[in-house]
């Protein structure tokens, strides 16, 4: 029996924490616990084999963080090997199904192009330790505790790639209900369901009474079953003994109520033990679970959120498609990604939802270019991406490379493009447009492109694809050449709603080629589809006709509660409308919100134009009044949207390194040796600790605020963090611990810290810290998020 065949009538009981139980039995400050699966195997034995006698079906073994950043490939085989052994060694003689899971943790690295990692590099980390599971006898895959939705799927496309077992993957949510890089429920549940994950869920970060809302919406919105493993509460220090709030019979308690909900697989992590699963064991005994139902939800996404067609209409923004763009063509050709970035940010200004990326030349490479343009548009905006290309190598790269389930346009009847894209679709999830022509052409008549549509929808169910991932575009074609192209499609969009219950899209504007006053044309085209049920509409957002026909429709459909969005649509219409793209509609709209170019770059994280525009301002400003007028006024408000949350951490990074642009350009001209800091910042990630994403990115922002940062990088000793805080009498340390096993480490860091170096204070952070928590350990200042370190840093000095 497999562990899917068991989950098909039952409900499955994890494990819970690892690494405090092997402190518990000597688990040194900075070793590494995968470790003791070759040093103290009955130790490692010893824990699972208590979990698996508390009622768990499934342990996973003690390969959190074996990977090839930690360890040489030897090394690793042999940790992998032993971990999957002693697992398999605690469940002899037990009766019933027992399971072991190959347990997969992050890298520690933030992924290009906010960090250093490039995705493909962190698909091979990840596909060495995969393979070594299955070769060494897993019966899963269990991905989990991850922050960034780009790692996760780093990560599930190699645990697909390099085996057939049964994949789980979990996140580890903030009390804001969102991962570190910004990803709410809704966008994890399609990007995982997409790329084939067989249960889906949230482990770590907080209790199970704190993390409930966040499984709650998984449990709405997931057509596979749900799994939960939260903490014992939060951490706190008891006769120097790391302790959690929340008692194993109040864990099982509310654990059991999420199981009534639909929940199908639970355990613990982080400060539970044995006695808390036994617990859940005896509070889940009788109960049946609830069968699992595909929700049927199509939506798309980006790293923050998705976008679901049931709020319809969506509309997708057409302006980054050189057809007919001498501008757009000139762009690309001249890889001159700041316009094209500004075409983005001006659509996402405008109304836009989804925004189409088309980058077909023929004299460019158009794989790398696509590649290209989605990884920087998605480094600067949050919408979801229409990737669109007729090349199904184009296609496979961008849709590799996309952070999120993107819309995949297009695939048509003819069977050549139905076996080039639908296998894409399948492996890395996506929402498809089909286009309703075959190879006989496009239909005249409704009735036979609904034809079509109903093959299309047949074949690709051969491929495991769910019409739920389908939208179909039957077509608009100019009213110009044909005076019946109008009323055909219109009556193909009404039958496929209605007959197919599948979801639509069209190109509206091509209905008006060849007329004069085209946008007339176009919006009342479009009120009709609307009206036929049209779910998406690929248009101009800066077309004023246009988005008063879309926001009268929602008002009209009793989509717009209040008229809120009409009313305020209309009153912000100006006097004339520029219904022509964006020129320099954009910067024109961000400048009125910022006080010139450079600040407009900064807050939109435009690289090139902060440079630019730190050159032309140095030749009428003095370098520091610059710095203090411009640079530092835009991270300020950017670090005000961040705290608000309005802004996400990809958005605040991408900020910082146009501002790291605007700074080499002011050093520049300050010359070597003059340029003035705010002080001294020692940073480091504790002994035994190699995660280090949150250290970066804490010192990318230190930096851009002004502040001399001295970066120790990861596993760090106390010693040599005491030593460099001497030397430069530093007034301020800050310390970083992801694993719960590393935390005594940072408290002897803070304690010889208080010894050597008692002028100084000492900021942390981490997600295994609570302030209550850093105060315990002697900390100064707990620091939820990197913009908390800089206002602290900047109270500090």
């Amino acid at each position: 029996m497999t562990v899917l065949d068991f989950f098909k009538d039952n409900i499955l009981l994890l494990d819970g924490g690892m690494g405090t139980l092997l402190q518990a039995r000597g688990l040194g400050v900075g070793e590494l616990p995968e470790e003791w699966c070759l040093t103290h195997p009955d130790d490692v034995i010893a824990v699972h084999r208590a979990y698996f006698e508390a009622g768990s079906r499934v342990v996973c073994a003690n390969t959190f963080g074996a990977n090839v950043l930690k360890y040489t490939k030897e090394r690793l085989e042999e940790i992998v090997a032993a971990a999957i052994a002693c697992a398999r060694r605690a469940a002899e003689g037990l009766e019933g199904e027992h399971f072991v899971a190959l347990d997969i943790g992050p890298t520690g690295k933030l992924l290009a192009p906010l960090g250093d990692l490039d995705f493909e590099d962190a698909v091979n980390i990840y596909a060495q330790t995969v393979a070594l599971g299955v070769k060494y006898g897993a019966d899963l895959i269990f991905i989990e505790t991850m922050n960034d939705t780009y790692e996760a799927k780093a990560a599930l496309l190699a645990a697909k790639e390099q085996s057939t077992l049964p994949v789980f993957a979990s996140c580890a949510f903030g009390a804001d209900g969102k991962l570190m890089t910004g990803a709410d429920p809704a966008a994890v549940v399609a990007l995982f369901e997409g790329l084939g994950a067989d249960a889906i869920g949230v482990n770590c970060s907080l209790g199970p009474t704190a993390l409930a809302p966040v499984v709650e919406q998984f449990l709405s919105l997931a057509s596979v079953p749900v799994i939960l493993k939260p903490n014992a509460g939060l951490p706190q220090v008891k006769e120097s003994k790391t302790v959690y709030d929340i008692a194993p019979d109040a864990f099982a308690c509310e654990v059991a109520r999420l199981v009534s909900l639909g929940v199908r697989a639970v355990g613990g992590c982080c400060g539970t033990t044995p006695a808390y699963i036994a617990a859940l064991a005896a509070a889940l005994q009788g109960k049946k679970p609830l069968p699992v139902t595909d929700k049927g939800i199509t939506c798309v996404s980006s790293y923050t959120h998705a976008v679901n067609f049931a709020n319809a209409p969506i509309l997708i923004g057409e302006r980054i498609n050189p057809t007919g763009k001498k501008r757009l063509k000139e762009a690309l050709r001249a890889n001159d990604m700041d316009y094209i970035l500004a075409e983005a940010l001006g659509q996402e200004e405008q109304g836009a939802q989804i925004l189409d990326v088309n980058v077909g030349l023929p004299d460019i490479d158009e794989p790398a270019m696509l590649m290209r343009t989605v990884s920087t548009l998605q480094a600067v905006t949050a919408l979801p991406l229409q990737i669109d290309t007729a090349d199904a190598v184009a296609m496979e790269q961008a849709l590799r490379r996309y952070n999120g389930k993107a819309m995949i346009n297009s695939v048509n009847g003819k069977a050549e493009s139905m076996a080039a894209i639908f296998p894409l679709v399948k492996k890395y999830g996506g929402v498809v447009v089909a286009l309703t022509l075959d190879e006989n052409g496009i239909p005249a008549t409704a009735a036979a492109r609904v034809e079509i549509a109903k093959r299309i929808i047949a074949e690709a169910a051969k491929y495991g694809i769910s019409k739920k991932d389908i939208v179909i575009d039957p077509l608009a074609l100019t009213i110009s050449a044909d005076d019946n192209a109008a009323r055909e499609t219109l009556a193909a969009v009404a039958s496929i709603r209605q007959e197919l219950c599948v979801h639509t899209s069209l190109g509206v504007s091509n209905v008006s080629f060849g007329l004069p006053m085209r946008d007339t044309v176009t919006s009342t085209f479009f009120a009709l589809a609307l009206g036929r049920g049209l779910s998406a509409a690929i248009m101009n957002p800066y077309s004023t006709p246009m988005m008063k026909t879309y926001h009268a429709y929602r008002a009209l459909a009793g989509l717009d509660k209040s008229c809120a969005a009409y009313i305020g649509f209309a009153t912000a219409l100006p006097t004339e409308s520029a219904d022509t793209g964006v020129k320099n509609t954009h910067v024109a709209a961000v400048e009125t919100s910022f006080q010139g170019p450079l600040q407009s770059a900064i807050a939109k994280g435009l690289v090139a134009r902060a440079a630019r525009a730190a050159d032309e301002l140095l030749h009428v400003m003095p370098p520091l009044a610059v710095v203090e007028n411009e640079v530092i006024p835009a991270l300020n408000a950017v670090g005000v949207g961040f705290e608000k949350g309005s802004v996400y951490l990809p958005q605040l990074l991408m900020s910082a390194e146009a501002a790291k642009a605007a700074f080499e350009r002011i050093k520049q001209a300050l010359g070597e040796g003059t340029g003035a800091t705010r002080g001294s910042v020692v940073l480091a990630t504790v002994a035994g600790d190699i995660h280090d994403i949150g250290k970066n990115i804490v010192k990318l922002l230190l930096q851009n605020y002004g502040f001399d940062v001295h970066d120790l990088g990861r596993d760090v000793s106390p010693e040599a963090i005491a030593e460099c805080a001497v030397s430069l009498r530093a007034p301020l340390v800050a310390l970083s611990a992801l694993m719960t096993t590393t935390v005594p480490a940072m408290e002897k860091t803070i304690s010889l810290l208080r010894e050597k170096a008692p002028w100084c204070r000492v900021m942390v952070g981490g997600a295994v810290l609570t302030a209550e928590y850093a105060q315990m350990i002697g900390a100064d200042y707990y620091a939820c998020d990197a913009m908390a370190a800089v206002r602290y840093a900047e109270s500090v000095m």
